[in-house]
């Protein structure tokens, strides 16, 4: 620890001040926050969607292509 610490001084005046309720900067935000969640949950679904879409056409096809085969007896 140094020599020289520094000593803030709070007087009555001051401390009162310090204790008034500050509006938080968070509630300013929330309306933005809110909309940027809605619009990453909507493109998130989009997502989810097209992926899903792709899946099952994917299988669809790969049934289409080889479950119908009979298959070939080597006798």
């Amino acid at each position: 620890m140094t020599a020289k610490a520094k000593i803030k001084v709070i007087k009555k005046g001051e401390l009162k001040a310090a204790e008034k309720p500050v509006k938080p900067v968070v509630m300013q935000k929330n309306p933005k926050q809110a909309a940027a969640r809605e619009m990453v949950s909507t493109v998130t679904n989009w997502v989810s969607d097209f992926q899903q879409r792709k899946r099952e056409e994917t299988r669809m096809a790969f049934e289409q292509l080889f479950g119908q085969q009979p298959q070939k007896c080597g006798a």
